[in-house]
């Protein structure tokens, strides 16, 4: 089981508390990870990804472990801390602004 901790917004979006569990099939990658999360929650497409080109969004950061992975590719896989639901997989609004 792999967790993840959404930003507010996107759980309200989702309709869900705190913390989502997802089973991973195969490695757990931020790709694997956003697929099952885009599959058990339809009305999040397109949120933190690209509908077509899958990319991220701009202003969306992928955290595991403390470390910043959202410029690493997104089939690289997750450290084992994550990859076990030791530790959270965060998914992170970032902020702009002068």
């Amino acid at each position: 089981m792999v967790r993840v901790i959404l930003p507010q917004h996107l759980r309200t979006l989702a309709r869900v508390d705190g913390e989502v569990l997802l089973d991973i099939a195969g490695p757990a990658t931020v790709n694997s990870v956003l697929d099952s999360l885009e599959a058990r929650y339809p009305m999040l497409r397109g949120t933190i990804r690209d509908h077509t080109t899958k990319q991220r969004r701009p202003f969306i950061r992928f955290f595991a472990c403390e470390q910043d992975v959202s410029h690493e590719s997104t089939d690289t896989p997750l450290p084992p801390t994550v990859a076990s639901g030791a530790e959270p997989l965060l998914i992170v609004g970032a902020m702009a602004g002068g």
